[in-house]
């Protein structure tokens, strides 16, 4: 018997790979179906929506006929025009049909390939003969790949208007039509716009910009929550005995993951393929290391979008590194965006990033992108890892009085608006090279907001909190020693490193370095 394993790549299957089960997800949907419903699935990448729709193919087939169909692969010069967008489309149902209920009825599934229809006149009354008596479902994968294109946008309307028909009795057509990709068909014109396809002068090539106003809200959670992941963890234990923690371990992968299908696998796969297989908390962690360390599909579309769209950059930036709070609002183009493409969520009405893993592979980025002279001068501040490393721990005292000096000595009063927006980002490019190859950091982004940052630093079996802040002055500063204090008391810490951005004019500025007592903690009290 082949043994499972763990996949990140097209399809995941039962039979073949360790799976977190989603037949829950497959009965929320399928209620949909059964409703006659037409909807969309419209997830980031590698968010599992071809082996939901796998899933419930395999879930419909004795009751449905699921045509399941992909535009992936298709040239432009099938949809340029009807004529030649008709016969492709017919080509690709009649392929799937052999896969279906009805692959024994050879007359019927030849009947869908009619060499005279050639436009959508004829397609429409095709596919009202084609599916009166059947209940099919219709299944668009990769259905946003051609979306901007006329044609495909008229067949698009076609179903809307058969859909709306067959609500009052006048026609036949899909049970259930489901389009499933990236860009949701419904914010075609906001995509359009960012491509510079709609403008004023071409409105009159967007007289459909609104296909598919018909369909259902798809709510159905996607994401994997602990106990769903423990389902896998579960098949996988079964095979390999190791003894983990199921319920701890899956708690700790949704911790840095919030339960992302593919950092999930991810994180399982890279923990299978290690030499220890260490199914804790140590090899999680040493796990997301890898992780961040590579390329993969998934953080290049995210550093590819954040290229293309500079407002979804600086919408991104002010949140994970200026600490602003933005409130949801269904009316701001830029996050709508962001939420599609699944590098925000919005929790309790605040927008953050996704999960921790994005919030230390978006961070990296910036920081590659800081390339402007007096960034990169400020940057370089000859402190090296060996430094702040005695005997294999890490001094973050003297890292934080290095960085000190380091400031002090490039800091001028002309730069504080500089500084405001960018410090932060300039202590993480400070830290991230010492602290590279045997730690990571991440930011606590619930914590995080205009007045204050809180960092976790891991290095080895240790485990450092920052807090950085703006000078709001001096009981400003008190409380956050205060708070500081709880946060580490609460995480079980003793210690902790409160460093504070002092950006006022001389003589104001008063720079400090010292150990002071807060409750039952020690915070290390640097004013920059």
């Amino acid at each position: 018997m082949e043994t499972r394993r763990f996949n990140v790549t097209g399809v995941c299957v039962p039979d073949k790979h360790y799976m977190v089960d989603i037949s829950g997800k497959v009965r929320q949907i399928r209620a949909m179906i059964d409703q006659g419903l037409y909807f969309t699935i419209n997830r980031g990448r590698q968010y599992g929506k071809t082996t939901t729709i796998n899933a419930l193919c395999g879930a419909l087939a004795d009751d449905y006929i699921c045509v399941w169909i992909s535009l992936e692969g298709l040239g432009r010069a099938s949809f340029e025009t009807e004529e030649a967008f008709c016969p492709v489309f017919l080509r690709l149902v009649q392929r799937a049909l052999h896969f279906t209920s009805v692959a024994g009825e050879t007359a019927y599934i030849e009947r869908w390939m009619d060499p005279s229809v050639k436009d959508f006149v004829a397609l429409n009354d095709h596919l009202s003969t084609m599916c009166e008596g059947r209940k099919i479902v219709l299944m668009i994968d990769e259905a946003d790949a051609f979306i901007s294109l006329r044609t495909y946008l008229s067949f698009l309307g076609l179903l809307r208007d058969k859909y709306l028909k067959r609500s009052t009795g006048r026609d036949f057509t899909f049970q259930s039509v489901i389009l499933a990709g990236v860009v949701d068909i419904r914010n075609i014109k906001m995509k359009m716009i960012k491509e510079g396809i709609y403008t004023p002068a071409a409105q009159e090539n967007t007289d459909h910009i609104s296909p598919w106003n018909i369909a259902a809200p798809f709510d159905v959670d996607m994401s994997f929550h602990p106990a769903e992941i423990a389902t896998m963890l579960s098949e996988y234990e079964a095979d390999h005995h190791t003894g983990m923690d199921i319920a701890g371990i899956a708690e700790e992968i949704y911790r840095w993951t919030s339960g992302y299908p593919f950092l999930v696998s991810r994180i399982c796969m890279l923990i299978d393929g290690s030499a220890e297989k260490k199914w804790n908390n140590e090899g999680i962690f040493h796990a997301v290391k890898l992780l961040l360390d590579e390329r993969n599909t998934l953080f290049d579309d995210i550093f590819k979008n954040m290229e293309m769209y500079q407002d979804l950059y600086d919408y991104v930036y002010d949140i994970l590194i200026r600490g602003a709070e933005k409130a949801y609002s269904p009316y701001n183009p830029t996050l709508s965006w962001a939420l599609m493409f699944c590098f925000l969520k919005v929790a309790d009405g605040k927008v953050l990033v996704h999960n921790r893993v994005f919030e230390l592979c978006i961070c990296d980025y910036f920081m590659s992108r800081e390339d402007d002279r007096s960034r990169r001068q400020t940057m370089q501040s000859g402190v090296l890892k060996h430094d702040v490393v005695r005997e294999g721990r890490f001094d973050m005292e003297l890292a934080l009085r290095k960085f000190a000096r380091h400031f002090r000595t490039i800091y001028t009063e002309r730069d504080a608006d500089f500084f405001e927006r960018h410090g932060r980002l300039l202590f993480l490019s400070y830290l991230a090279p010492l602290i590279n190859g045997d730690g990571f950091y991440h930011i606590e982004s619930q914590l995080t907001n205009l007045q204050r940052m809180d960092i976790v630093v891991n290095y080895g079996r240790d485990e450092f909190v920052i807090e950085l802040k703006l000078w709001r002055g001096e009981t400003a500063r008190e409380d956050a020693l205060t708070q500081l204090a709880g946060y580490l008391a609460g995480r079980g810490a003793s210690a902790g490193y409160l460093v504070t951005f002092d950006l006022r004019q001389e003589p104001h500025r008063t720079p400090k370095e010292e150990w002071v007592e807060a409750g039952p903690c020690r915070i290390f009290d640097v004013v920059l």
